[in-house]
């Protein structure tokens, strides 16, 4: 007997700290793209867990970006902050079954502690007991490997405990940090395949360990070419990104296209919005990009450049 497939669902998740830059565009462009390409659902969800780094304005700005630019999601859009519920309750699982603990190290504290791939190597200061009354909470890790085949950039792995040590699941003003939040979220939307930059590559193995404490089932990875400046630094807010334009969506769609090095024709940013969609979906190709960790506006987004986005 044949199984039928599972549907395929994707999503594009961005935080609201500013509006949506080229970088972010071409992230957007990629998991849409393959989405539509497998006649599957791409999910939108703002990551707004984090109001200090939030900026007024900003959902609406993002939304308002990725509906000039034609996109078109499944369902309604997604606030991260209403699962705030789900996120606690898997804390709370995490703690009871002593797999996470209370820690009220500060980078004071870890200052001397080695460094390893991933940043500073946490060594367990706080595994044996902590009673402070504000403490983060950490995962432990164990050194293990955690392996992955991303589709773009082929076997990955990791050994936490030595590369990372045990990581913060919480934070100490209360919040709940980004790789619980994602995690939790991606297992209820039943996101099949993530597919985002290679900034994030480094995250994916500790989303991989709590999917795998939690019970949740692991989604596919591809993780794209960053976008940087001639300088080689990731194009950012940080950085200096500026939003797209809202006048220019054929032209700048375009050029994300030349970055995900789709070779589109010479004249499809000439072309109406509903044409550029359709070629991209008809031409998608994941594995143009295979191999490849960054793309710079001298390697693929010229047009970009002449319209002002960098």
């Amino acid at each position: 007997m044949t199984r039928e497939p599972a549907p395929y669902i994707g999503r594009f998740a961005p935080s609201p700290t500013g509006p949506l830059h080229f970088g972010s565009l071409v992230a957007a462009v990629a998991s849409y793209l393959q989405a539509r390409s497998r006649q599957g659902q791409w999910l939108l969800r703002i990551d707004d867990i984090d109001p200090p780094r939030e900026q007024s304005g900003a959902s609406d700005s993002i939304l308002k970006s990725l509906d000039v630019y034609g996109f078109e999601w499944d369902g309604d859009v997604i606030f991260q902050s209403n699962s705030l519920d789900e996120h606690l309750a898997a804390l709370k699982s995490l703690i009871d079954r002593g797999l996470a603990y209370p820690c009220a190290c500060s980078r004071r504290d870890l200052a001397d502690a080695p460094r390893g791939p991933l940043g500073p190597i946490y060594p367990g200061i706080c595994r044996s007991g902590c009673d402070a009354p504000e403490a983060a909470i950490r995962l432990r890790t164990d050194d293990r490997a955690v392996t992955f085949d991303d589709a773009l950039q082929g076997l990955q792995t990791q050994h936490l405990e030595r590369e990372s040590g045990d990581f913060v699941i919480r934070r100490r003003d209360g919040l709940i940090a980004y790789h619980l939040a994602v995690v939790v979220d991606d297992a209820l939307e039943g996101i099949t395949e993530v597919v985002r930059g290679m900034d994030l590559m480094d995250s994916t193995p500790r989303q991989i360990w709590l999917q795998q404490q939690l019970g949740y089932a692991t989604p596919g990875y591809a993780h794209i070419p960053v976008i940087t400046h001639p300088n080689g630094d990731k194009l950012s807010k940080l950085t200096g990104a500026a939003g797209i334009p809202g006048d220019q969506a054929p032209r700048v769609l375009n050029a994300a296209l030349l970055a995900l090095r789709q070779e589109p024709p010479a004249d499809l940013g000439r072309c109406a919005l509903g044409e550029v969609w359709h070629w991209a979906i008809e031409n998608w190709r994941l594995d143009a990009m295979q191999g490849e960790t960054a793309a710079s506006v001298n390697s693929g987004a010229m047009a970009a450049v002449e319209i002002g986005l960098w």
